[in-house]
């Protein structure tokens, strides 16, 4: 429920505040004086496009600010905490919600959700569970065959609910096994080629056989080898210099020497500096041993071993060029096998997805057989509610037809619905995108909402001269019909008409003045004789005149008795 709303700069207001509260609610005012700004700043409050061009002018930015009266736990809660935003708990299980948005004459505009900025598209989330705005677009709107099929299953409820649920699973599980077959014939020879492909990578990888890291090793192999001489002569002098096998000097010996030299004397350093020598002996004996064995390698290896490792890389290389490195090769090897299975099961796999997109196919006849009966079910309850409606809406031989027919298939079952209107007894019944006039179609509109608004409840209605093209005794009864609208949602109608006014619960009056440079507009709540007045000036186009005041007082008072 909207309790609040400021607009600031919008259109032809500078500044007002709408006080709105449970109920219905009417906002009047003469023509220009900003009455469809109001519905505008709702419009920004709940994610709508934002147009610059409604920023007051010579205004930097205009802004809108709401304050709503919502669940304390909820989807709109949930949502809300989701976007970073917080609920101002008031008790009984309920929090204000604070929503602003602002536009900037350039053309950028900002939101924020429970304090803290969002995006615009986080309002318009919030706004289907928060309003159900009608304006006259949305009268022309109910000429499309969507928004009738989707009045249906808002009134035909959990029945129509569950069962399109039900068949919109059937759908999707039905589609996706129709794409998966379609695109596996489709590409049938195309996975024959990939497969003939694999296939025969597979099995050059598995004849090389390759090893994680082996074409490192053997590059580092092929080197030795290729400077086997240089290694020899370089490892040879450098054993020959640790430990020599003639009579010549060598390092060994120099160390043993300084060892024996240093452990004849009797001081504690050089012991310890002994020691130090004995261990350097050690690893020089040790590297000693390690290039005698680097030696003798070289001299068991030879050409024939170079030939070898050089066949053996140039066989890695062609893998490593084929696919980028040798460890995606060996990864190949190990992935590419199911893979093939895969491909090499393609004809049984058409038989098995024929056969389950048939038995998907008889569940999901089931699923649309059993949607089309439930909304035919509905069809018939709406018709006859939304009829009875219009008789108390000044159309007393009219009667509403809700058609449901075989249409095309589609995520929203396989039914077309239309509603149908037989204004007066003889009367061929024709669609309402054809045959209804612009107050019929207003009527039709409310009917329905009053309707629906016993098993689908909205928080809160939204009506743009929704009386516009009625007059009279039509337009008292759409007043009855908002205001019994409001026992179960808020209500909240811009109208330029006394008879629709007069049931308001809480009456704003949006009031022109004119500077002479600048139009801006107020809002303020009118009760008593500034009611009247202004009840008279819609009546008459003059707020002191006697007659009117008079007819201004009988429909307050009608309004007040609506029981």
């Amino acid at each position: 429920m909207i309790e609040e709303m400021r607009l600031r700069d919008l259109g032809v207001i500078s500044e007002a505040a709408l006080p709105m509260g449970a109920g219905f609610t009417a906002i009047t005012g003469e023509t220009g004086a900003g009455k469809t700004m109001v519905v505008t700043g709702l419009g920004l409050l709940l994610g709508q496009r934002a147009d610059s061009g409604a920023v007051r002018a010579g205004a930097p930015q205009a802004s809108v600010e709401g304050v709503w009266i919502v669940p304390e736990e909820g989807p709109v809660a949930e949502r809300v905490r989701e976007a970073g935003g917080d609920l101002e708990p008031i008790g009984g299980g309920r929090a204000e919600l604070y929503l602003s948005r602002t536009l900037a004459a350039e053309g950028r505009s900002r939101a924020s959700v429970g304090g803290r900025a969002a995006p615009a598209g986080v309002l318009a989330e919030l706004a289907d569970a928060l309003v159900v705005v009608h304006g006259q677009s949305d009268q022309l709107r109910l000429k499309s065959a969507a928004a009738q099929r989707d009045a249906l299953d808002r009134f035909a409820g959990e029945p129509v609910r569950d069962a399109l649920a039900a068949y919109r699973d059937a759908y999707d599980g039905w589609r996706a096994l129709e794409q998966e077959l379609s695109t596996l014939v489709t590409d049938r020879d195309a996975r024959a080629a990939e497969a003939q492909t694999l296939r025969a990578t597979l099995d050059e990888i598995e004849q090389a056989a390759p090893e994680a890291g082996e074409d490192v090793a053997l590059a580092e192999r092929a080197e030795r080898l290729a400077n086997a001489e240089e290694l020899r002569d370089a490892a040879a002098v450098a054993r020959e210099a640790l430990s020599s096998e003639e009579d010549a000097v060598d390092v060994s010996t120099l160390l043993a020497d300084a060892r024996r030299a240093l452990e004849r004397a009797s001081d504690p350093a050089l012991a310890a500096l002994s020691e130090q020598l004995a261990d350097l002996g050690y690893r020089a004996a040790d590297i000693a041993v390690e290039l005698s064995g680097f030696l003798a390698d070289l001299d068991e290896s030879g050409p024939a071993e170079l030939a070898g490792v050089e066949e053996r890389r140039a066989i890695l290389n062609g893998l490593v060029r084929a696919h980028g490195s040798l460890d995606a090769a060996i990864e190949l090897l190990q992935t590419g096998s199911a893979r093939l299975a895969e491909l090499d099961d393609d004809g049984d796999r058409v038989d098995r997805l024929r056969a389950q997109l048939a038995e998907a196919r008889h569940a999901l006849d089931a699923h649309a057989g059993a949607l089309t009966a439930a909304r035919t079910h509905a069809a018939a309850r709406l018709a006859g509610a939304v009829t009875e409606e219009l008789h108390a809406l000044a159309m007393p031989d009219a009667r509403l037809l809700v058609d449901v027919v075989p249409g095309a298939e589609s995520t929203h079952g396989r039914d077309d619905v239309s509603l149908l209107l037989a204004p007066h007894p003889g009367a061929e019944p024709r669609p309402v995108s054809k045959g209804a006039s612009g107050g019929e179609l207003s009527r039709v509109m409310l009917a329905i909402e009053v309707v629906i608004a016993g098993t689908d409840p909205v928080p809160t209605f939204v009506f743009d001269e929704v009386d516009a093209g009625i007059g009279g005794a039509a337009a008292i009864e759409v007043g009855r019909r908002l205001a019994r609208l409001a026992e179960t949602s808020q209500v909240i109608a811009v109208t330029h008409l006394a008879q629709v006014a007069a049931f308001a619960g809480n009456h704003l009056s949006v009031v022109k003045a004119n500077d002479g440079s600048v139009t801006s507009s107020s809002v303020t709540r009118l009760d008593g004789g500034d009611r009247e007045a202004e009840m008279a000036r819609l009546l008459s186009g003059l707020a002191d005149s006697d007659a009117a005041l008079t007819h201004a007082r009988e429909l307050l008072q009608l309004g007040t008795a609506r029981v």
